[in-house]
C-alpha cells in the first residue's frame, strides 16, 4: 500500500490537468446557469423538497396522535423536535438546494457534518433493528470456506460502509458477528477481524463521509474527489485481495 497508492497518485498528478476552484459567494438569490443532470435535478427542484418535507411533517403529526400522553406533550423530545424542524425547514425553502444553502450561510462548513451525520446513524438504526447486517453476515458464512472467509469478509465490511460510514458504529454491529463466525470456521481472529477494518476503510474512498469537513473548507463538491479516489479504491482492493490470497 505505501508503495503502489502514492504511485498511483503520482501517475494521476502527471495525466491530469487540475485547476484551482475560483472564489465563489453564497447569494440567496443565487441563478442556476449550468444544466442540471442526475441527481441535481432533484436536489434542485422544489417539488422534491416539497414532497419529502411534507411527509416527514405527516410523520411527525402521526408519532403526535399515536402517543399515548398526547395531551400531557411527552412525545415533544429532541428527536422530534429535529425532525420537526427539519420537515418545516424543507417546506420552506421549497428545494433541498435552496435549503443547504442558507444552512451553509448559516453554519458554513459544518452543514454537511451536522446535516448528513444523523441520517448515517439512522440508517446504522434501521440495519441495526431490522437484522439486515446479521443477514447479510451469515449469508456470506454460509458459501465461504476457511480460505475465502476473510476475502467475503472484506467485500461485505465495505459493502455496509456505504450505509454506515461510522467504523464504530460498524464494528458495534458486524463485529460480534465476525468474531463469532471465525471462531465457529476455526479462522484466526486477527485476520477476520482486519478484513473487516480493510474492508470498511476502503470503500471511504466513494463514501465522502470522512471528507466532509475538508469538502467544506475548499468549497468543493464530492463530484469534484471522486473520479480520483475511486481509483485509489479499486487500487487499494487489488492490493487487499492479493494480500489475503498469498499472505
Amino acid at each position: 500500500m505505501f508503495l503502489v497508492l502514492p504511485l498511483t497518485i503520482y501517475f494521476i498528478g502527471k495525466n491530469v490537468q487540475t485547476r484551482i476552484p475560483e472564489e465563489y459567494k453564497l447569494s440567496s438569490k443565487k441563478v442556476i446557469n449550468k444544466k442540471l443532470i442526475g441527481a441535481e435535478r432533484f436536489d434542485h427542484s422544489k417539488i422534491t423538497g416539497s414532497i419529502i418535507g411534507g411527509l416527514l411533517l405527516v410523520l411527525c403529526t402521526y408519532l403526535a396522535i399515536s402517543h399515548p400522553n398526547t395531551l400531557s406533550f411527552r412525545f415533544i423530545t429532541p428527536n422530534f423536535l429535529n425532525l420537526s424542524l427539519l420537515a418545516l425547514a424543507l417546506i420552506s425553502h421549497g428545494s433541498i438546494t435552496n435549503f443547504l444553502t442558507a444552512s451553509e450561510s448559516a453554519i458554513g462548513g459544518t452543514v454537511g457534518i451536522l446535516l448528513q451525520f444523523p441520517l448515517y446513524f439512522g440508517i446504522m438504526g434501521i440495519f441495526q433493528s431490522t437484522g439486515i447486517i446479521q443477514d447479510l453476515s451469515h449469508f456470506f458464512q454460509h458459501i465461504s470456506s476457511e480460505f475465502t472467509y476473510p476475502i467475503y469478509t472484506f467485500f461485505s465490511a465495505g459493502l455496509i460502509n456505504f450505509f454506515v460510514p461510522s467504523g464504530g458504529g460498524q464494528w458495534y454491529i458486524q463485529g460480534p458477528l465476525i468474531i463469532q463466525s471465525a471462531l465457529e470456521m476455526g479462522i484466526p481472529l486477527h485476520k477476520s477481524i482486519m478484513a473487516l477494518a480493510y474492508g470498511d476503510q476502503i470503500t471511504n474512498m466513494m463514501q465522502p463521509f470522512w471528507a466532509l469537513p475538508l469538502l467544506g473548507i475548499t468549497g468543493l463538491k464530492a463530484k469534484d474527489i471522486l473520479p480520483y479516489t475511486f481509483l485509489l479504491m479499486l487500487v487499494g482492493i487489488g492490493v487487499f485481495v492479493f494480500g489475503f490470497f498469498f499472505l
